[in-house]
Parts: structure tokens; C-alpha cells; sequence
């Protein structure tokens, strides 16, 4: 049986000069700091249910992207600090009018032989139909707001 074309599956990676562990709890402890490190990309992050990096936690997010104002609500699945990951399905807002499911992970390793880290962002998702595009835009979007948020992490320091 073939893979439905409405699956799919998107990753940026972008080098950063912060340390893995530092730019790890940005989103796993304190994304609400994230809009103060990116406010171009994310105006507010606010905790609906539970803690800041528990998995079950509910986590409302207001960004702009391709020039829009745009909402997600999405609730944290995954939270290994040893692995330094993180994963958050998406359960509501404008990414949900066009696909029926979309789990994002991010995951920062530090880089082999040298400072700084690698952050990656992944993406699986299921478009609700075949005429929707598949999410490419969103990886310049969040390699932006890796830069910003590693400029920000830095300037802390």
C-alpha cells in the first residue's frame, strides 16, 4: 500500500553559538520568554493548562507569519532533557484549517569539537487534503526565530 501523499514530513537545522542546554529551556521551561527573544515572529506565548515544560501542559501562541497574524494551540507530548527534546502537537489555530495533524519536535545537540549547538526543527504532519501545500514557508520562519532567539540567548549572558 503506498504512503498517502498527505502525509508529510519537513526539518530546518541551524547552527547556533548558544549552548544546547541554555537555548533547550528556552522552549522546554520558558517558552513564554520566546516572544521577548523574537518579537518579529511571535507576539505572546501563554500557559491555558498545566505547568511551563510538563508534557500535557497547553500552550497558546500568537506569531505572525507570511505577513498574518496567526494563532496555534498546541499541547506539550514530549519533554526528555537528557536528549534535549521536545515535541508539541498542535491542536487548534490556523495551521489546523489546513492539515488534520501536525506534531512539531525540536531537538539541540551540542556541536561536535567546538561551542555552540545545532538546533533541529521537525516537522510531521497530514494535510486535510491533497491540494494543500505542503508547510515549507514555516522553515525560514523558524530559522529566523532560532537566530533570534541564539542572538537573545547570548545578550543574557
Amino acid at each position: 500500500m503506498a504512503q498517502s501523499s498527505q502525509l508529510g514530513e519537513l526539518e530546518v537545522e541551524v547552527e547556533i553559538k548558544s549552548p544546547a542546554a541554555k537555548f533547550y529551556h528556552m522552549y522546554a521551561g520558558r517558552p513564554h520568554h520566546v516572544a521577548k527573544a523574537t518579537p518579529g515572529n511571535v507576539q505572546a506565548c501563554d500557559l491555558h493548562d498545566g505547568e511551563w515544560g510538563e508534557v500535557g501542559s497547553i500552550i497558546f501562541w500568537n506569531y505572525v507569519h507570511d505577513g498574518q497574524a496567526k494563532v496555534a494551540k498546541e499541547r506539550i507530548e514530549v519533554v526528555e532533557p537528557e536528549k534535549k527534546l521536545v515535541k508539541f502537537r498542535v491542536l487548534e489555530g490556523d495551521l489546523m484549517e489546513e492539515f488534520k495533524s501536525f506534531l512539531i519536535t525540536i531537538q539541540v545537540t551540542p556541536k561536535q569539537g567546538g561551542n555552540g549547538s545545532i538546533v533541529k526543527w521537525h516537522f510531521e504532519y497530514e494535510k486535510i487534503h491533497e491540494n494543500v501545500s505542503h508547510p515549507e514557508t514555516l522553515l525560514p520562519f523558524f530559522a529566523e526565530m532560532i537566530k533570534d532567539i541564539d542572538e537573545h540567548l547570548l545578550s543574557e549572558e
